[in-house]
């Protein structure tokens, strides 16, 4: 299936063989180390910059029917953030995974969002507008 949405990764969620729990990490756009006044010129209007996970929280698909109850619920923590990546984790034996079981993988998520390998990820923006990232 191709996503193109929140919706349609929802759906895709719901079409798994096994129960899966969505996995979020939220990341806030900023200047890396040591930049450049090319790169702090071109961050000021819009453009470039890291991605630095600030937040990140799992949950049953059936728990953020829509991005935007999602975005509600990141806004009671004060934390601001820029990008939403998404991965899922499939459960076993007819049962999605708990949310202790997806501590592990949201720390790895977290990681590999850090070092800059965010290829396995889906992003979001706070519209719930897939965005892609180079």
């Amino acid at each position: 299936m191709n996503i193109q949405s929140y919706q349609d990764l929802l759906q895709a969620a719901a079409m798994q063989p096994e129960p899966q729990r969505l996995l979020f990490v939220f990341a806030k756009a900023e200047l890396p180390n040591g930049y450049t006044d090319s790169q702090k010129q071109n961050f000021e209007q819009g453009q470039g910059g890291a991605l630095a996970p600030v937040l990140c929280v799992d949950k049953l698909p059936e728990e953020v029917s829509a991005f935007q109850q999602l975005v509600a619920e990141s806004t009671h923590t004060g934390i601001d953030w820029d990008i939403a990546f998404v991965s899922a984790l499939g459960g076993r034996g007819g049962f999605p995974p708990n949310s202790d079981e997806a501590v592990q993988p949201l720390q790895m998520m977290m990681q590999k969002i850090q070092g800059g390998m965010i290829a396995d990820f889906l992003t979001f923006d706070r519209n719930g507008d897939l965005v892609a990232l180079y």
